[in-house]
């Protein structure tokens, strides 16, 4: 991948600016840069750009999408688009903004800010006072039913905001969870998450907004199986433990 550095002309406070950067990503020129050549799929660096305004992203065309006997052809890169609505609607920050676009360089794909970080850390090296960060990212994964949670999906930009990527294989309608995160099992699940959880149950219940956008990413029975994980989640008190008789931890685990 090119070292060539691309400017940001958006500063990079999201929470402050998360419109225009969705603004930029859903309707600026797409130009690759650069190929990330692990992963199975095809995935690129671009530069983003719309009225001056400049920025890295992560291009996932679904054309570039390796085959799975358990997920319908081409729709990784929607799902990516799915797991960043439902960390906003939760409130919880955890996607980087994310946006489908039909019209990209190689076809429809999604389209993801790329974070600034340092790929020497991951979940098997983080701090103690880190690891305590991660409860509602055992929920996120819990709710979009996560089938592959690596260790090195978990990032940390300059501010140390933490951010999750890699969410190509997630919202199955059949349990496919499987992750490296199981450091709260049978602890007391925070009211604030529960909270969170409850409200977006609400938001998802109803017709019009987040299961509108949802339904037009996702099939009717994948949405159906979200609300219903929803509607157990916020039921929960205690952190739930791997179930024995299914593999829970992803491989490579990094």
């Amino acid at each position: 991948m090119p070292e060539q550095e691309i400017p940001f002309k958006i500063p990079l406070d999201i929470s402050v600016d998360i419109r225009k950067i969705l603004n930029v990503l859903q309707n600026g020129e797409i130009t690759i840069k650069g190929e990330f050549v692990w992963g199975s799929n095809y995935t690129f660096l671009a530069e983003v750009s719309d009225n001056g305004n400049k920025l890295k992203s992560v291009y996932k065309p679904s054309r570039g999408e390796r085959p799975l006997w358990d997920f319908p052809p081409s729709s990784l890169a929607r799902r990516e688009t799915a797991a960043y609505l439902v960390s906003e609607a939760l409130g919880w920050q955890l996607v980087p903004p994310t946006v489908y676009r039909k019209n990209g360089p190689i076809g429809p794909g999604s389209l993801q800010l790329f974070i600034e970080h340092d790929p020497e850390v991951h979940y098997f090296n983080l701090s103690e006072a880190d690891r305590q960060r991660l409860r509602p990212v055992v929920l996120f994964d819990l709710l979009i039913n996560n089938a592959d949670r690596k260790g090195s999906h978990l990032l940390f930009d300059n501010s140390h905001h933490l951010w999750l990527i890699d969410h190509g294989i997630c919202f199955h309608e059949d349990d496919k969870l499987r992750t490296v995160i199981w450091d709260f099992v049978g602890e007391p699940i925070p009211e604030k998450l529960t909270a969170d959880l409850c409200d977006f149950l609400h938001m998802l219940s109803s017709t019009t907004g987040l299961s509108r956008e949802l339904h037009a990413l996702l099939d009717p029975q994948e949405v159906k199986a979200l609300l219903a994980r929803a509607d157990q989640l916020s039921s929960l008190n205690l952190f739930p433990q791997p179930e024995l008789d299914q593999r829970s931890f992803p491989w490579p685990p990094i």
